[in-house]
């Protein structure tokens, strides 16, 4: 069953690579962009050295992070859909990237081989069960050196019941509907209309990454709760 859904998401995302960053600007009023600048400057102020991008899709954290990284440093954009990375590949900043294919549940890194680990919003597609979640963080905790950090951005279950009703309200509306339009994909839109109010809370998925050997797990939240930045340590 998990081999079917990863296939199928795999297949979505193959859909979408052309229109994926515009129908994210559209959908969250262009909110998402200032959530990734600021994500990628909280994971920028690491040490240089080797840093890499998870699920990095068309490639707009592993842009961002190639023009705030110290002189010298490596970045690897990782993703496991060939459409998407092909996309990636465009952008001006590609030259600077090391994008690589592979699945992020069995990374094919040795041991401590980075300084910094990032994902932005890929979280809820890797969410196939908490345990493979868990497995997943647990496999970005073996790639990191000690003292390496973990950055992590995504949507969130906002945990004001008001704020909360209204969010998954302008979800199960909108999200869909504009998606689907903009990309052409209905399935890949109907998944994240589905997946996104069904996703943990900021302190939920904190508790993931301390079951998967991470420490000192903080997180900020934006437009009360309904995204959120994770930060985790390997001492």
């Amino acid at each position: 069953m998990t081999d079917k859904k990863t296939s199928s998401i795999e297949r979505m995302f193959s859909e979408v690579p052309a229109t994926y960053e515009l129908v994210n600007h559209v959908l969250t009023l262009g909110f998402d962009i200032v959530w990734r600048r600021r994500a990628a400057k909280i994971a920028a102020t690491a040490d240089g050295g080797q840093w890499a991008d998870m699920c990095t899709g068309t490639g707009e954290m592993a842009a961002r992070l190639s023009r705030l990284a110290p002189e010298g440093t490596t970045i690897y954009g990782i993703d496991f859909s060939g459409p998407m990375l092909e996309q990636a590949r465009r952008k001006p900043e590609a030259t600077h990237i090391n994008f690589i294919t592979s699945d992020i549940k069995a990374l094919d890194f040795p041991d401590e081989s980075f300084d910094l680990v990032t994902m932005s919003f890929a979280t809820r597609n890797i969410n196939l069960s908490k345990d493979i979640l868990v497995q997943s963080f647990g496999e970005f905790y073996r790639v990191l050196k000690p003292g390496g950090r973990f950055v992590n951005l995504e949507t969130s279950r906002p945990s004001f019941w008001l704020v909360r009703k209204c969010f998954h309200l302008y979800v199960r509306l909108f999200v869909k509907s504009i998606g689907s339009r903009i990309s052409g994909s209905r399935d890949a839109y109907t998944y994240l209309a589905t997946t996104i109010p069904r996703f943990y809370s900021a302190q939920e998925l904190a508790d993931v990454m301390l079951q998967a050997g991470f420490e000192k797990v903080t997180f900020q939240q934006y437009m009360f709760g309904a995204a959120a930045i994770h930060q985790a340590m390997k001492v």
